[in-house]
């Protein structure tokens, strides 16, 4: 795949990995973007690795744009973690107060 192809395929991911993860969105289409690209590498990566699967393919085969996903949740979700934005739904006795 070319870089724009590259760039495409992050993008969507990483849109639909935002869609995904549950809380807040504050990040914006250039983290987005990032998270999408390195998502689908990851992806691409853990998919050869554990299931002997080559997850980058092509740009519309569907294991492409599934490994692409996958991988920009988890780096989102990382990502969410890494700079304390909590996802989810707040509870506790607290949840309520600002």
């Amino acid at each position: 795949m070319g870089i724009i192809a590259w760039i495409i395929l992050g993008l969507v991911a990483g849109l639909l990995a935002r869609m995904l993860v549950p809380g807040k969105d504050q990040q914006g289409l250039i983290i987005t973007l990032v998270l999408g690209v390195a998502g689908a590498l990851l992806g691409g990566f853990v998919a050869t690795k554990v299931f002997h699967v080559s997850g980058i393919q092509g740009f519309f085969n569907l294991s492409t744009w599934i490994c692409a996903i996958v991988g920009a949740a988890v780096l989102l979700l990382a990502y969410n973690l890494i700079t304390g934005r909590r996802t989810g739904r707040r509870s506790g006795r607290w949840a309520g107060r600002r």
